[in-house]
């Protein structure tokens, strides 16, 4: 049975403008507003909608389908847009995840995820005495994978949408030739990195002044260089990118810097369709990212751990469900650490993970106390960031997307390829570099996921689809590096098993553990006394985040009958906007 109950989030703190939207949104439902074009952080709307990181990136999708596009015109559109008005993760140097589902139920899967240049080496994040270097993985030209955002973008327009190349493209080379106004958060961003930024000429000269001097919020933020290779991709396609002019300037940036891409890598680098991760949740269809994303197989295997628990009689938020979530939770990272990689290079044992009857075996030690991390080892089977960001989509005939798109760290490498005005990307540090040695979301790997020459790193962004027919289709994802799949995780649990409607269900606080460290990070909110509960029932490193320090931005969408109601997670400035 379906329960959606429509509640008050006053309680989870400022919410700026929230709820009186959230009552606009609640007079269209019932016909008291026309239906038009509607903005904010949640709108409930009849026809379509786009939850991003950007306002402009989600009017820019919407429009894309009141012109008549469907939702991969609107998903590929949002996507430059970000490239343009999200430096910071929207990209052109980077890669991502799609997963996209038909009106009639299919759904397909695409990865462009980076791949590892040709000349790369399992140990060539190693010093002389074998030990990690950090800055190379980086913040080096070294730590840079062949980008696949743009031929993944490309493909999925090509065989599913509708408006011409040029249309899709059109607003983020306006918004880069023109400029945009620069948001507040983008420009304390700016700031943040100035120490980091301000050595490297190619990148001081498009985030700072001619003089040097910071933009400012409201200040118009104009990118030439970006307008230009976005022009190119316009014209020519995937060969304005992978060959030619920006390829020539990203195989200089590469040689200036010592950097390893080059122009072969780029001729060669495909996206590919793969096929979706699938399970079933208390008879939920539940679709994901496949590998070398970890994030579907983790969150199915997550629900079923927990479906044989009664969550909703648990409670929200009490310390027997947190307690299962957290051991659950526990023994997932552990298998992600062994058995996942690109399973073009290695055999992952989907088959296994995905199993329910996996999930019993792994959940058999379980208790009323919390076990060791050390203690945990990955399951036996058989052999078969935090600068990323989400976005979500659907349009009036009921198509979907979930689209994770990333450049792996804040600013990625923090280089820009200089005279195309798009950052690189340090996806490198995603394969694991030293067996046991984490990377920079503490992560930790071994040989499923050594560095290897065209090898994809192992991802954990997790673009998801739940559905039950065409009555609930729930859109979401999350950037947040390792948190990313806890936080889809619990987005679907706060819908289905406590029957949140979609705006609590996102900004509602959240939590995270990932076996190594041996800790578990909430945010404020959840309250002392549960924490203090599962203190006493054994788990260690219990850590409450400031204000200031969120996990996730987990921008959904929720149909649900003949409403569809799109949320930009409350944590982040951003927008939805639908019709």
């Amino acid at each position: 049975m379906i329960r959606i109950r429509q509640v008050s989030i006053s309680r989870l703190g400022n919410s700026g403008n929230r709820g009186g939207r959230h009552i606009a949104s609640l007079l269209l439902l019932f016909g008291i507003l026309t239906p038009g074009f509607i903005q904010g952080n949640t709108v409930v709307v009849e026809n379509a909608a786009v939850s991003s990181r950007s306002m402009l990136a989600s009017e820019a999708g919407v429009a894309a389908m009141r012109e008549g596009g469907n939702a991969v015109d609107a998903a590929v559109t949002t996507a430059f847009v970000l490239a343009v008005t999200y430096p910071s993760a929207g990209n052109l140097g980077g890669g991502g995840f799609a997963v996209i589902r038909m009106p009639d139920g299919t759904v397909f899967a695409n990865d462009h995820r980076e791949r590892a240049p040709g000349g790369a080496t399992t140990d060539m994040f190693l010093d002389e005495d074998g030990e990690y270097v950090a800055e190379r993985a980086l913040q080096s030209h070294l730590s840079s994978g062949v980008p696949g955002s743009v031929a993944g973008l490309l493909a999925i327009h090509e065989r599913f949408g509708v408006l011409p190349r040029e249309a899709v493209i059109a607003r983020a080379i306006e918004l880069a030739q023109d400029g945009f106004e620069l948001p507040a958060d983008i420009a304390r961003q700016f700031r943040s990195h100035h120490n980091r930024f301000q050595h490297i000429e190619s990148t001081r000269k498009v985030f700072y002044k001619a003089d040097g001097s910071f933009y400012e919020a409201g200040e118009l933020f104009k990118q030439p260089d970006l307008a230009a290779t976005l022009s190119r991709i316009s014209d020519q396609g995937r060969d304005g990118f992978y060959t030619g002019e920006t390829a020539d300037l990203i195989v200089a940036e590469m040689s200036r810097g010592g950097g390893l891409i080059s122009n072969a890598d780029l001729t060669a680098y495909e996206p590919v369709w793969r096929e979706p991760i699938h399970g079933r949740y208390r008879g939920f269809d539940v679709h994901s990212m496949p590998p070398p994303s970890s994030g579907g197989v983790l969150v199915v295997q997550l629900l079923n751990m927990l479906e044989p628990f009664d969550l909703s009689e648990l409670g929200f938020h009490t310390a027997p469900a947190m307690h299962l979530m957290i051991e659950a939770e526990r023994r997932a990272y552990a298998d992600r650490a062994v058995h996942l990689g690109d399973p073009d290079f290695y055999p992952v044992p989907l088959d296994t993970l995905l199993s329910k009857r996996y999930a019993s075996r792994r959940i058999e030690d379980i208790g009323a106390t919390a076990t060791i991390s050390d203690d945990i080892k990955a399951g036996s089977v058989p052999r078969e960031p935090f600068e990323t960001t989400h976005f979500s989509v659907i349009d009036p005939g009921g198509m979907a997307v979930a689209f994770t798109v990333t450049i792996n760290g804040g600013y990625g490498s923090g280089i820009v390829v200089d005279g195309a005005g798009f950052l690189l990307n340090n996806e490198m540090d995603d394969f694991s570099a030293k067996p046991g040695t984490p990377n920079m979301f503490g992560l930790i790997g071994g040989e499923a996921n050594a560095i290897e020459p065209g090898k994809r790193m192992l991802s954990s962004m997790t673009p998801t689809i739940v559905s039950k027919g065409d009555r609930f289709v729930l859109i979401t994802g999350s950037p947040g590096g390792s948190t990313i799949i806890t936080t889809t995780l619990q987005v679907i649990l706060n819908v289905i098993d406590h029957g949140f409607d979609l705006e609590e269900a996102v900004n509602a606080p959240r939590f995270h553990h990932q076996w190594q460290p041996n800790s578990v990070r909430f945010e404020a909110g959840i309250r002392s006394t549960v924490i203090q509960e599962l203190e006493e029932m054994g788990h260690v490193n219990l850590r409450v985040l400031s204000e200031q320090y969120r996990i996730g931005d987990a921008n959904s969408i929720l149909k649900y009958r003949d409403s569809i109601t799109a949320t930009s997670d409350g944590r982040n400035a951003g927008g939805a906007a639908g019709f």
